[in-house]
């Protein structure tokens, strides 16, 4: 907690040190700074250096990179003025070229300005160099020493002589802190100071029992009695808002009963460290408790963060609690009276001891007894946790169940590792295994609840409206919480705020990639200016798509190709207004677009292709939204053109995704391009000795009275051939819709059908001949016996042939038994 405090601590101050430096920026005293780092140098040689004193150098040299990186700005408006004079005299001469003598003149006197101008920003650069390398030596001295202490190996937990001295110590902290909790060490003194205060001191524990014992039943009940009472989008939100009391009230409490045991002057060197360690430890139990109702609910108000059968959840809650428990007592024991060498050394210093030593074979015993412990329940929660994903009820699970089953596997393995560790006398290391894991893993549940928490705020604000919970915002916030909590990983797995502070210097100072350096600021920067430009095009396109071009005499598809228009332009100024902002030099880019351009040649050439493809359609407009086109097979309606593709919906409403490539290189049918005016033909047969004139009469009459039927130009009825079944006429006429082209066809052969049937005039229908080479081979029968009631005639054969039966119909058709047959087309039925 307390390096999680210092860590906000110089985040803030580093945050708004930085302009406090710039401002006064200046020359340092390079003489001193030469004096303190060869004294710092000397330091880090010195392999007995303490580690108070190597921290106190690494402060101070920490400062004087400071004003070492503000003096590496000095001079930058003189520097960037006479930069610009030089270039205004034009490139330099080629060598063994010469110009003008007053030019050549002016640019000597301006270079040596300039040299004179950067010589203090070049001495900062090598200065603060020298720093960075002599805080790295210091971090890297310090990270070592840690690591001996880790490795160090203590007396076995397990040999009988180490369980002797636990047993004696536990004895001797339990008789000292009894004596000063009976008052069996207090003076007269004490009790005569304490007779004025004891109104003061009942009135601290009346609240304090008051507070832990009513009021927190009080506040565990009050968000399902609130929740029933609000709205279903607001419940979730209300029900995380006020559950936060259950950490707080009860904290409240404990705060009061230590001022109470405070007031009465009885604590003493046994009891007052751990009235010290109390409230961290407070806030490790009931932190936990409340982790455990909100992520493993008995029943659950809203909704359930982890799909988890009803048994699970409550076997969970209850390991959770437990753990808790186990945690603050460690909390409490361990900055109280087992710390270890070199492992809770901040701690000590903080807190102080008691007057009894633990020893370190008496504390490694007590470690491992609450490390057994802890074991068993973080086993039975590795259990519950690693069957998430294999007891689901439904298969649809996110990734939080795959991260915490995996949690669960690696749980049951670090549980009985640590023990192990520990009892081969590797006491430290057990330590930093087992409670560090235990604390990543309540970050873990704390950040599946606050992503929860921001998914229900949305979902509040939009009042429950579809996919509000499950939208981009939330997830970006969700992500953005994510990384907002690796640096608090990395301090519960012992990164301290020194290291922490380093490596946000060296984020702050920005990464090189392809000769661009990047920086948060210049990162910032641009976001804030591209997304300021997205927005002002996304707000110009709707102004002129709901408001100016409405006004005007453009076709919807112009208007489209206008508002994509200008949606492409805005963006392309947008990055490049933002590029400028965020100080990135676009000539950097050219090694960059160079490789670029030869993978576009290679493997995007087909959506380079279609991207120019989509500027031309939208320039030149061949194809608009709307229009009926025909293209790569399918014909439909245009719905959408984007710079990639073009969306057809197809008239069985069916979506097709055209290529913009194939629309430019190959042919494309736009019936309704510039009007939908469009042509229909019909073709009609009538039988072989029907009056041509009186059909085409009749033709003509039906055509021109149906009323989508254009007039001007006049519909035509051409006699086009003689069939092989029928005489062919054709009817072509002019709709001013050709979008109603198959309504009216149909209309037409209606008319068609019932005024032939009125006139008497015949539609035929195709008829087929079978020729029947030898009708003698037929069995005592002649080939008119072979189908007696069906109308022949005879017809010439073939040189050397019999004669042949021609079958005039098709009604009914009877094959000889036996025999061969000829069937005059290809195409009909046997």
């Amino acid at each position: 907690m307390r390096h999680l405090i210092a860590l906000l601590l110089v985040a803030l101050l580093t945050l708004t040190a930085a302009p406090l430096m710039a401002q006064q920026a200046g020359t340092p005293n390079y003489q001193t700074w030469e004096q303190v780092a060869e004294r710092a140098e000397a330091l880090t040689t010195n392999p007995r250096a303490a580690n108070d004193e190597l921290a106190r150098t690494r402060a101070r040299i920490v400062d004087w990179r400071d004003q070492l990186q503000a003096g590496q700005n000095v001079n930058a408006d003189r520097i960037a003025t006479l930069r610009n004079q030089i270039e205004a005299l034009g490139p330099a001469p080629a060598e063994g070229a010469s110009e003008d003598e007053e030019v050549a003149a002016r640019r000597s006197e301006l270079g040596s300005q300039l040299s004179t101008a950067q010589a203090p920003r070049l001495a900062a650069t090598e200065a603060a160099s020298r720093a960075n390398s002599i805080i790295g030596q210091i971090d890297e001295i310090i990270r070592q020493r840690q690591a001996l202490e880790l490795a160090k190996q203590s007396p076995s937990p397990m040999l009988p002589a180490s369980w002797a001295e636990a047993t004696s110590d536990g004895f001797g902290l339990l008789e000292g802190v009894g004596g000063e909790v009976l008052g069996q060490d207090a003076t007269p003194e004490t009790w005569a100071n304490l007779r004025p205060r004891l109104p003061e001191v009942a009135g601290y524990l009346i609240a304090a029992l008051f507070i832990l014992t009513y009021a927190r039943g009080w506040i565990v009940n009050l968000p399902s009695r609130l929740s029933a009472r609000a709205s279903k989008h607001s419940r979730a939100v209300l029900a995380f808002v006020v559950s936060l009391g259950q950490i707080a009230v009860p904290l409240a409490g404990v705060y009061l009963g230590i001022s109470a045991i405070q007031a009465t002057g009885l604590a003493g060197a046994w009891t007052t460290p751990f009235l010290n360690a109390l409230p961290v430890a407070a806030l490790i139990l009931f932190g936990g408790i409340w982790l455990a109702r909100a992520l493993f609910p008995r029943q659950a108000i809203a909704y359930t963060s982890l799909q988890m059968t009803e048994a699970a959840r409550v076997s969970a809650g209850r390991m959770v609690t437990v753990l808790a428990a186990l945690m603050a007592l460690h909390h409490l024991l361990s900055r109280a009276v087992l710390p270890l060498s070199g492992l809770y050394e901040h701690g000590e210093a903080e807190v102080g001891r008691v007057p009894l030593q633990f020893s370190e074979a008496s504390a490694g015993v007590w470690h491992l007894v609450m490390a057994v412990v802890t074991a068993l329940a973080m086993f039975r929660l590795g259990n519950i946790l690693r069957r998430l994903t294999r007891d689901a009820v439904t298969q649809d699970l996110s990734y939080r169940h795959w991260i915490a089953a995996w949690a669960g596997q690696l749980t049951r393995i670090v549980a009985p590792l640590a023990v192990l560790v520990m009892a081969l006398g590797y006491v430290n290391m057990g330590n930093v295994i087992m409670w560090p894991w235990l604390l990543s893993l309540s970050l873990v549940g704390l950040l599946i609840l606050l992503q929860d928490f921001i998914a229900d705020i949305f979902d509040l604000v939009q009042r429950g409206a579809e996919g509000a919970r499950e939208g981009l915002a939330p997830m970006l916030s969700g992500f953005a919480l994510v990384l907002a909590s690796v640096p608090v990983f990395m301090v519960i797995w012992g990164a301290t705020p020194n290291e922490l502070a380093e490596y946000w210097v060296r984020f702050r100072q920005g990464f090189s990639m392809g000769g661009i350096t990047l920086s948060p600021g210049a990162i910032l920067t641009f976001i804030i200016i591209f997304g300021i430009g997205y927005a002002l095009t996304r707000g110009a396109q709707g102004m002129l798509r709901g408001t100016v071009l409405p006004k005007t005499r453009m076709d919807p598809g112009g208007q489209t190709a206008v508002v994509s228009g200008l949606g492409y332009v805005g963006i392309v100024l947008a990055a490049l207004m933002a590029i400028t902002s965020a100080g990135i030099d676009l000539s950097s880019l050219a090694i960059v677009a160079g490789a670029l351009s030869v993978g576009i040649g290679f493997g995007l050439q087909n959506i380079v292709s279609n991207f120019v493809s989509g500027i031309i359609l939208l320039i030149e407009r061949p194809v608009s939204v709307g229009d009926w086109i025909s293209a790569g097979g399918q014909q439909g309606i245009v719905k959408r053109i984007s710079v990639r593709s073009t969306q057809v919906e197809t008239f069985d409403k069916t979506e097709v995704i055209v290529p913009n490539s194939d629309l430019i290189s190959q042919p494309v049918t736009n019936w309704t391009r510039h009007n939908k005016v469009g042509r229909i033909i019909i073709p009609v047969g009538v039988a072989y000795g029907t009056d041509t004139r009186k059909v085409e009469a009749i033709l003509r009459e039906i055509t021109e009275d149906h009323p989508l039927v254009a007039i001007d130009p006049a519909p035509a009825i051409l006699f086009r051939a003689f069939g092989a079944d029928s005489l062919s006429f054709e009817i072509r006429a002019i709709l001013a819709d050709v979008g109603t082209g198959l309504g009216v066809t149909s209309d037409l052969l209606h008319s068609i059908t019932a005024r032939f049937a009125a006139e008497g005039i015949e539609i035929p229908f195709a008829q087929r001949d079978i020729w029947l080479r030898n009708p003698e081979a037929l069995p005592g029968q002649t080939a008119k016996a072979a189908a007696p009631d069906r109308p022949t005639k005879e017809v010439a054969a073939e040189p050397g042939q019999p004669a042949a039966i021609r079958d005039t119909s098709v009604a009914s058709r009877s094959l000889p038994e036996d025999g061969e047959y000829d069937d005059g087309d290809a195409d009909s039925g046997r």
